[in-house]
């Protein structure tokens, strides 16, 4: 869908506005000199004092010609200029224009140039993740194909038979269990609207040993706070936890909550792996390395984030949630 385009027609320049509103300025008082001068009948010639004040008008029309011209005019040109820049040569393109002007147009300036690299990192996200899942969609896919292939063309047994069907079968699960997360992680990109939950809401009924301030509304709603706990709970258990903790409390407008398990935890070698898409260590038991995605895709969609932290045993994640 292409987007809307602004009318085409003629329209003035902000520098020929501010041009002519200067030159209104400077003629007022020229045409008050000449008025006056023609209905003074003892004289028809200009004394110095009239030329000076004229001079003196010239000369500070002139002067604020160039402050507009520097301060506004001059800015916006470089800003326009700098959002064509940036359409063609990307992130390399993002720096802040040389000519800042008003305050404002500084403010406009770089609250343009933090939705450009936004912008960018979703390009970049978008076309890492395009490509995980092409990889992660393909492995199943080739198994089915290769197994159908040898049950249509190969003589064999009874059993070898039923080992390829169970292998299509349970390559057909993990796509199904892909696309499922795939669809959670769109649900959990875009956002569940406007809402409110306690963290104590969120886990109840669940096994878990709260403390802190999990009573405080945080500004994620019902489900999305269930979807994301739920989540961090599930990968505990699954990963040998026996028990769960929650700790929050307040800093500034955030709830910072501790979520701690006494599991096996996470290696050093897999610490900094554990967010990228589709990364698990359970892949032969149908794990799809979605779900701390998913979980961060949820919270930056309401202004959360989440990270990985040193624990003594188990694993231990920090989120930061706006309050209400």
């Amino acid at each position: 869908m292409a987007a809307p385009r602004v009318p085409q027609k003629w329209r003035p320049t902000l520098a020929m506005i501010v041009f002519a509103v200067l030159l209104t300025v400077l003629a007022l008082p020229a045409a008050f000199v000449i008025g006056f001068r023609a209905l003074d009948s003892t004289s028809s010639t200009f004394g110095p004092v009239e030329i000076g004040a004229v001079g003196v008008a010239l000369v500070i029309t002139v002067m604020i010609a160039i402050v507009f011209s520097r301060t506004i005019t001059g800015p916006i040109d470089a800003l326009i200029q700098r959002t064509r820049e940036i359409g063609k040569g990307g992130r390399a393109a993002i720096v802040a224009p040389e000519q800042q002007g008003t305050r404002e147009i500084a403010t406009l300036s770089q609250s343009f140039l933090d939705l450009a690299e936004r912008l960018v990192d979703r390009t970049d996200y978008v076309s890492s993740f395009a490509a995980h899942v092409s990889h992660e969609l393909k492995s199943p896919v080739t198994s089915i194909r290769g197994s159908a292939e040898l049950l249509r063309d190969a003589n064999m047994t009874q059993d070898e038979r039923q080992r390829f069907l169970d292998h299509i079968i349970a390559d057909s699960d993990r796509l199904t269990a892909l696309l499922d997360s795939l669809r959670d992680l769109a649900r959990a990109d875009i956002g569940s609207g406007p809402g409110s939950s306690t963290i104590a809401n969120a886990v109840a009924g669940q096994s878990v040993a709260l403390s802190g301030d999990t009573g405080t509304e945080i500004a994620l709603g019902l489900d999305a706070s269930r979807a994301v706990f739920d989540q961090l709970l599930r990968n505990a258990t699954e990963h040998g936890a026996t028990s769960v903790t929650i700790f929050a409390e307040r800093a500034g407008e955030m709830l910072r909550i501790i979520v701690a398990d006494n599991g096996m935890g996470i290696s050093p070698g897999n610490r900094d792996r554990i967010f990228e898409p589709f990364f698990t260590t359970r892949r032969e038991s149908g794990g799809t390395g979605m779900g701390l995605q998913i979980v961060r895709a949820m919270l930056a969609a309401h202004g959360g984030t989440i990270e990985l932290i040193a624990s003594d045993s188990g694993a231990a994640f920090e989120l930061r949630v706006p309050l209400v």
